[in-house]
């Protein structure tokens, strides 16, 4: 068990290795309201934009821009798919 949590781990620290949006300041990614569809721009781009917002859908992340989407389209997908239980296998 875990191995498989440190290949969890590694996974995971290999995609966020990669995110377009390391670089930036956080903060510019964790802003409220109508500015979240400003702040997931920088996502558009991104290489690993779908593994980014698989993690933060599989761990029900509640605030911040990930994988190009707000709070409110990740729990609109959270409501429209409860039957998902890994989002990595679905996208």
């Amino acid at each position: 068990m875990a191995t498989a949590a440190v290949s969890a781990d590694e996974a995971r620290l290999t995609w966020v290795s990669q995110a377009r949006c390391r670089g930036e300041n956080p903060d510019d990614l964790f802003v409220r309201g109508a500015a979240q569809r400003k702040a997931a721009t920088i996502c558009r781009h991104c290489p690993v934009q779908l593994q980014c917002g698989a993690d933060a859908l599989d761990n029900r992340v509640e605030f911040g821009v990930w994988g190009g989407m707000t709070e409110r389209q990740r729990r609109a997908l959270l409501r429209q798919h409860p039957e998902v239980t890994s989002w990595s296998a679905f996208f």
